[in-house]
């Protein structure tokens, strides 16, 4: 394992991070917290409790989720397709690193941004509603595994991407619309039948129910399935890794 190597990315891209802070930090900390204002505090409290917790504490986990999966997204896909941009992405490719110690490198910098932005969202939300954290390793390991997961999610997305258009398209159009359609504002629950069985197939839905339950005992579906809903993507990530690097695609051409 080239550990100055993995370290010498990391701690680049970490610097990104603060060169680009309002970027990167302060504004989806704004946005979020806009949405503790509006719907916590403005509506939330005439809207009755759901599953004993009210609504606007009810929010919190889905918006932390919201937050987390598009940085995630965001931060690899972006310091992953910059050198292919530029070019440098060859040097990187000579170099005597192996593939797993790039991604470990660039997938550990965004999921190390995604979850300090996720606490400090928590700590912000805290700032507006009634919070309490029934299992907090439980919740320290969904913050994480999360973010590890769709930062390599990203990662695939930044070698597949040939545009900076491209970049943001599976954030805007794929997964923030999964996350408000996955039961972020709403217990999944309360829909008809049908609808719920459709929304079943949503993945988010998994990941948001689990992350709730870390904080107030009570999801629309159970934590294992959860946590194992978690891991298969996290392993279809890390296998469709291994075949961009295998095989070179968007890599070498």
């Amino acid at each position: 394992m080239n550990l100055y190597a993995v370290k010498a990315i990391y701690l680049f891209e970490m610097h990104r991070t603060w060169r680009t802070i309002m970027q990167s930090v302060i504004s989806p900390v704004i946005s979020t917290s806009l949405y503790f204002v509006v719907f916590g505090s403005a509506i939330g409290g005439r809207i009755p409790e759901i599953n004993g917790v009210s609504y606007g504490a009810f929010i919190v986990p889905g918006l932390i989720m919201l937050s987390l999966l598009t940085q995630s997204i965001s931060n690899a896909s972006f310091g992953i397709y910059f050198p292919k941009f530029v070019g440098t992405i060859y040097e990187l490719l000579s170099a005597p690193v192996s593939y797993v110690e790039i991604v470990i490198a660039y997938v550990g910098a965004a999921a190390t941004k995604s979850i300090i932005l996720g606490l400090i969202i928590l700590a912000t939300a805290a700032l507006f509603v009634p919070l309490r954290i029934e299992h907090p390793f439980i919740m320290l390991l969904f913050l994480v595994l999360t973010a590890v997961t769709f930062s390599m999610f990203g990662f695939i997305i930044g070698i597949w991407a040939d545009g900076f258009e491209k970049l943001q398209l599976v954030p805007l159009m794929i997964v923030t619309p999964l996350t408000f359609l996955g039961g972020s504002f709403y217990s999944i629950d309360m829909l008809p039948e049908f609808w719920r069985t459709v929304t079943l197939f949503n993945p988010v839905v998994y990941l948001i129910s689990g992350f709730r339950w870390s904080f107030y005992g009570v999801s629309d579906v159970h934590i294992g399935t959860s946590l194992a809903m978690t891991a298969v993507f996290l392993v279809a990530c890390m296998l469709a890794l291994r075949w961009i690097f295998k095989t070179g695609y968007r890599l070498k051409s």
